[in-house]
């Protein structure tokens, strides 16, 4: 029998994968000779909104479909894409790319999912592809499977339903291992952290400030100390203090003194600021809205100045801009960095 598409993409993040993005392969093996599963929010640090790794994801589609005899029944590949919180247009040309990849272009395609929300509105970016579109089967998320789950006296039987076997078992597993409990930990001190703000009549919108500090290929980054993202890469920076830095740019020098002890003098950090630049994304941090101001100090070229870790930070240390790694730093730095270097 002839199916409808040559094949059809299915995006998710698949944190974890569960019986609602199970039907929606199933609709799709029933139309397309190919499924392009992508994986989403790939090369990223553990947190709770993202607690399984690209691997951990890939693992879970691959054995679940296997598992089911799917490998034999249709085609289907996994690949993995990062995000891009500030160039909606460099994601979908990602897209485009492994789409290009795995199909010819003869090929008749489309894309599958479900409208459930405004993060679904993805679906609308590819007009090349037919949409097709996905009844809710059940009232399932994963973030509703991740509420029950990532509780220090989490009961497996509440979700056992809502899974495929496999990955139940694999649920079982991680929940014995160090990752889980520091995901736990991250989980109750945003929670606790919020609690501050309970009463307000409006939900608090924070300043921050960062500095990318670039020299001789190099750029000055820490390893946090607290939560959220304890041992994390982070660029040098923090929350503006209304009391006592006088600007936004004061607020940036300060904290890149505290956290870094870099001691290049004041006026030749102000004199190499070369760009600077607002990120503001509604979802950039977990503790809740926070707007950072992101300053570009490049420095000239030569020997590295001494750093150390101080006040937030575990360590401060000079790192080539080829060796900073997405999977290890924390929140969007590593597309502030990007946004500055190009890398």
């Amino acid at each position: 029998m002839t199916k409808k598409y040559d094949a059809i993409v299915f995006i998710g993040r698949f944190q974890p994968f569960h019986n609602a993005h199970l039907e929606i392969f199933k609709q799709a093996a029933i139309q397309a000779e190919k499924v392009i599963i992508i994986v989403g929010s790939a090369y990223q640090p553990r947190t709770y909104k993202n607690p399984f790794t690209d691997d951990d994801r890939w693992n879970m589609v691959r054995q679940t479909l296997e598992d089911l005899g799917y490998e034999e029944e249709v085609d289907f590949v996994i690949v993995r894409n990062r995000d891009s919180l500030y160039n909606d247009t460099a994601w979908a040309v990602r897209v485009q790319e492994i789409v290009r990849t795995e199909t010819r272009p003869t090929d008749k395609v489309a894309i599958i999912g479900h409208k459930k929300d405004e993060s679904s509105y993805y679906l609308e970016m590819f007009p090349q592809w037919e949409l097709v579109e996905v009844p809710l089967v059940e009232e399932l998320s994963a973030t509703n499977i991740r509420d029950l789950y990532f509780r220090k006296d989490s009961n497996l039987n509440f979700i056992q339903g809502v899974v495929p076997e496999s990955i139940l078992a694999f649920l079982q597993y991680f929940k014995e291992t160090k990752e889980f409990a520091q995901i736990i930990r991250e989980r109750h001190f945003e929670e606790t952290y919020k609690k501050q703000f309970a009463s307000y009549p409006y939900p608090p919108t924070f300043v921050t400030v960062d500095a990318v500090v670039i020299q001789s290929g190099h750029i000055l980054m820490i390893n946090r100390r607290a939560e959220p993202g304890r041992g994390l890469l982070a660029l040098p920076g923090g929350f503006l203090d209304a009391h006592f830095d006088a600007s936004l740019e004061d607020a940036m020098i300060r904290e890149l003194r505290e956290e870094t002890g870099l001691k290049v003098p004041s006026p030749v950090l102000r004199g190499s600021i070369e760009k600077t630049r607002v990120f503001d994304a509604i979802q950039r941090s977990s503790r809740g809205r926070t707007i950072t101001h992101a300053f570009n100090i490049c420095l000239p070229d030569g020997e590295l100045p001494k750093v150390r870790g101080g006040s937030d930070a575990l360590s401060a240390k000079w790192i080539p801009l080829s060796q900073v790694d997405s999977a290890q730093t924390f929140e969007d730095h590593y597309e502030i960095i990007s946004y500055f270097t190009g890398v």
